[in-house]
Parts: structure tokens; sequence; C-alpha cells
């Protein structure tokens, strides 16, 4: 069977599932929609947190930019699964004890303000479709090669199949589909990177083969070759690393910071019967991620080194395939500077911009024209970092099923956490600014049609950011956890082990903490994307670590705020009280 017709396959198989799902487990009722009815089982629901979490810049992202950027890109992974043993500790069971729906809810009712809920909303809308954008484009790329469209038609695809998933299942659609899309996702990524493992280093478990010997006969571990073999073309060694350390603990911290105020994922813990289980959830989503993220870096040393030898000093008239399946959509591109029909390939952007091709037809060696103004480096190859993954069952020349299962895999990743946002976004519309702010006496029905309302203005918001993202998949994805670092974090942790924070410290620390991480963010990567270079950082640190200096801002002004305003009403005491005992929580409620 042809490699296309095994990917319609599986992709078909795959979304049939999914949206059987949804109609078997719709939702009836608010209590469904927003936390599956609070009875799912811990291994469950930890599963699908893991699904929820681990994103297109998990799957599809992550690997390509560690792949890149060598030894830096270890931030994400130390991030990344750091915050899960802080959500775990810190968060996950008092804010279940809680026993709300959502953060803006226990934000409100802690800091007893309607505006201090409004803000959180805020905040969460910032977070979600920051993170979303990055969840789409996913979508976009996966659909772009795999079925043979342009990106964009992609990210359309995309918001139609999330459409009937979320809106009609809600969260206990949501959180089985999870499960399916876990096992998907994970199966995915596993299955070609044992492959790879074994024709590179001959050992099957990727996390071994990345310190072992290559089996070309050289005598050189994995990352000894590709470190020779990028010095050899004028990269840096891929063991080395170049950014400064504040800026690797800035990143890091953001990201562990950032996962513990997630709103999408705190409000899987809402779903569990009892508080001890959303510790329980905590811990079996840490070791279901763990799979994942312990083979990443295999996966991006592995990839790295195929594509180097595939591309490197080869004659396009002689490229192999996937070179030019993927060049298609516009996602690699050759531009022959020097004319001899070679790809010379190294450091630098080989033209300007994203690819544009002309309409004029080939190049004589048959590679499609650019209208691209050339760079004066060497480099003639253009890649979409986003592509590695995806690209690597290819590149090793892999089995056709293989390169279909990870097409399922990657819209599996994307489609799980996109779907966990628009509902964290409906349901802040629909539960916090219409029954508790702006129009109390709405009937459950009512809810509830407000809710998939919003999920649906969502995806349409959702995609309009995935076909114009602000970056890679996962930098976009990191903006996501610094702006909930610098907003919600604070307020939350603040609000379970401070009994003195009030309703005026919360709303300026968060305020202050979204503006300043918004501000800096979108002024380095929308505004002045020119100046986004280490010596204009403030203080040496990236936009993708600035979440830690926004969060400093909230707690300062927070606290400062607080000191100079009444203390909280005695009610207030007792609530935080009770929270700090993880005992006798019941299941979530309207309050």
């Amino acid at each position: 069977m042809e490699t296309q017709t095994l990917i319609y396959l599986f992709v078909g198989v795959s979304f049939a599932l999914y949206i059987g799902i949804a109609i078997w487990s719709r939702a009836r009722s608010t209590d469904e929609f927003y936390v599956a009815g609070g009875h799912v089982n811990p291994v469950v629901n930890g599963m699908a947190t893991a699904a929820d979490w681990m994103s297109a810049a998990s799957f599809i992202s992550m690997a390509g930019l560690i792949a890149f950027l060598g030894y830096d890109g270890s931030v994400y992974l130390m991030g990344w699964t750091g915050g899960y043993v802080m959500l775990a500790l810190l968060l996950a069971p008092y804010l279940r004890k809680f026993g709300q729906f959502t953060v803006p809810d226990f934000i409100g009712t802690r800091y007893y303000s309607k505006l201090a809920r409004t803000v959180a909303v805020i905040c969460l809308i910032f977070i979600s479709f920051t993170y979303i954008a990055g969840q789409m484009r996913g979508v976009g790329i996966v659909f772009s090669r795999f079925l043979e469209v342009d990106v964009t038609v992609g990210v359309l695809i995309g918001m139609g199949i999330v459409f009937i998933y979320s809106v009609m299942g809600g969260m206990k659609g949501i959180t089985y589909t999870q499960v399916a899309q876990y096992c998907v996702l994970m199966f995915a990524y596993l299955v070609p990177a044992i492959f790879i493992s074994m024709l590179i280093t001959g050992n099957p478990v990727p996390q071994l083969g990345l310190g072992s010997v290559v089996s070309d006969g050289s005598g050189l571990h994995v990352l000894a070759k590709l470190d020779r073999s990028l010095v050899d073309m004028g990269f840096p060694a891929y063991t080395d690393g170049s950014k400064s350390m504040i800026d690797v603990f800035c990143i890091t911290a953001a990201l562990m910071i950032g996962t513990a105020g997630l709103p999408h994922v705190i409000v899987r813990f809402f779903t569990v019967p009892k508080a001890s289980d959303a510790r329980k959830s905590a811990g079996w989503a840490l070791v279901f991620i763990a799979m994942l993220y312990t083979t990443a870096p295999a996966v991006a040393a592995f990839a790295r080194i195929n594509f180097t030898e595939s591309v490197s000093g080869t004659a396009y008239a002689e490229a192999p395939a996937w070179f030019k399946n993927w060049e298609a959509n516009g996602l690699i591109a050759f531009r022959d500077k020097n004319g001899d029909g070679r790809m010379q390939y190294g450091p630098g952007d080989p033209f300007v911009g994203a690819p544009e091709y002309t309409p004029e037809g080939e190049g004589k060696s048959g590679e499609r024209l650019l209208d691209n103004a050339a760079t004066d480096n060497a480099n003639e190859v253009y890649l979409d970092r986003d592509i590695m993954v995806l690209a690597n069952p290819e590149i090793a020349a892999l089995p056709g099923w293989v390169i279909a299962l990870v097409a399922a895999g990657g819209l599996a990743a994307a489609l799980s956490t996109a779907a966990g946002l628009l509902l964290v976004i409906s349901t802040a519309v629909s539960h916090d600014l219409l029954r508790h702010t702006f129009k109390p006496d709405i009937t459950e029905k009512g809810e509830l049609l407000a809710a998939r309302l919003a999920a649906s203005a969502a995806i349409v918001v959702a995609g309009i950011l995935g076909i114009y993202p602000p970056g890679w998949v996962a930098q976009v994805v990191a903006f996501a956890f610094g702006l909930a670092a610098a907003s919600l974090f604070p307020a939350i942790f603040m609000g379970i082990f401070t009994k003195r924070m009030n309703r005026e410290g919360a709303i300026a620390g968060m305020i202050s903490g979204l503006g300043f991480t918004f501000l800096y963010i979108a002024w380095f990567k929308l505004w002045a994307p020119d100046a986004n270079t280490p010596e204009n950082w403030l203080f040496g640190i990236s936009p993708e670590g600035i979440g830690v200096i926004g969060m400093l801002i909230n707690f300062a002004v927070a606290i400062a705020v607080a000191r100079l305003t009444a203390r909280p009403p005695a009610a207030i005491d007792a609530l935080v009280e009770s929270i700090r005992v993880p005992r006798g929580a019941g299941g979530a409620t309207h309050h």
C-alpha cells in the first residue's frame, strides 16, 4: 500500500475514533462540560493530562529546537518536566480541595472580588490564545505535508475537527478523547525513535542509543560524531552552549513556574473525585510525560545527523524524495547561490524571509525558483525547524506505515491541547464572565449554550493565530508559559499560602505582571524583531525567559499593595485555612 494511502487511512481512523468518543461522551450538563462530572479515575486523568500538556510543541517542535540549539535546547526539557513536580506539590491538591470549576473561580472567590475574577479571565485568555497559536500552527504543518494541502488549508481542517469534539463533548468528551490521543501520539513518537536508534547505533532503546557508538565504523559516539560534523560545516559544536547562564536559568524557571500556572492543566485536577486523587493524577501525568521527554534528546540528535548527511553537499538533482516533498509545501527550500547545483548547508539564513516562490518554473538544476533576496553567507538551504520530527522517518527511509503513524501522532498532540485550551476559554467566558459577573441569573441550559458559542468563536481566533504565528511552535508555547508564570501563578500561590494577600494586591499584581511580560514579548517578537538580540535584552534575558521577571514584579507589587490596604475578611481567612488541609473535598460546585 502506498505511503499516501496509509496516511489517509491512519489519520482518518484516528479522527473517526476521536469524533466517536465525543459523540459517545457528549456533555449534557455544565458539570460534565466543565469537569467531566468530577469522577475521572486518577490514572485515566493522568494520561489525559499528559496528552493535554504534551502539545504540538512537545511532539512536533521540541526535538526540532533541540536538534538545532543543541545543549541550549535542554532548557525546554528541564522546564517543562520540572514544572509538573511543582504543580503536584504546591497547587493540585489544594485547588482540588477548593472544589470549583476554573482558575478564575478560585481567584474570584479567594479574593472576594468580581474584578479579580475578570482580571484572571483576561490573563487566562492571553495565555490560552498565545498557547493555542502554536497548536494550530502545528496542525497546519502536519496537514500541509501529509494531506498535501497548503498550511492555511491545514489549519482550517484542524479547526473543523476540534470544533466537533470539543464543542460537543466538553471536558467529558475531551478527557476520553485525550486518553486515545495519548496512546496514538506516544506510539507514533516511540516507534520511529526505536527504528532510527537501531539504524544509527544498533541499540533499540533511544535513550541508551544517544550515548552509544555510531554503527558506521568510525568508533565515535553519537554526540562526538555530531560535534565533528557540525564543526566541519562551520556550526558550533552540538554540545556547546551559547546562551548566558542567566538566560538559561530564567527560561527554565519560566517554563517550570508557567507549567504550574497553566489554566488548561490546572482545570484537569477538578475532574477527579478527591484531593488525594489530584496529587496521584499529577504523579501519573509525570510518568506518562517522561516517556516522551526522555526520548526527545535522542530523536533530536538522530534527526540532525540524518539531515546533515542527506543534504550537505548533495546535488539537488539527486536530492532525496523527502526533500522535494517538504519543498512543495514551502517548509524547506534550496537557493543555488554559487550555481554548482549542490546544496551547501551551513550557518545563517540562505535568503531573506520565508520562501516565496516565483511562477517562472525551475532553475537549471530543477529547483523551485525564489523571489527572496539572497544573503551573503554560504548557506543555501532553508529549513523550518518544526518539520524535523515529522520528516525524520522519511529522512531515515522508514516504512510508509511509520510515516503515516507519525502524521496521526502529530495531529493527536496538537489537537488534544487545542481542545483543552478552547474548553478553558469557553468556560471562562460562560462560567466566570456570564454566570458570576454579568448575568448571574442565567440558566444552566443557557450557560451551556454560551460555553459552546464561546468555544466556536475561540476556534476562529485560534485559526487566525495558527495561520500567522509569532514564531516557531515551541517558541510560541514558551511565551504562553511566561505569561502564566507572570500573571496567574503568583495569585494562585499566594491565595493558598498567604492569608494576608487581599483583592487589591492580587489584582494589582496580575495586571503588572501580565502587562510587563506581554509588552516585553510583543516588543521583541512583533514590533521590533530586528532588536531581538542579547545585547538589547533586559539583564540579558530573552523573551522566552522574561516571565520570571514578570513573576517577581507581580509578587512585589501584590505584597506592597496588600500591606497598604485592608486585610481580607475573616471568612476568607477561614477559607484559606480549610484549603490547606487537602481532605474532604467533594464535587466541584458553583459558589
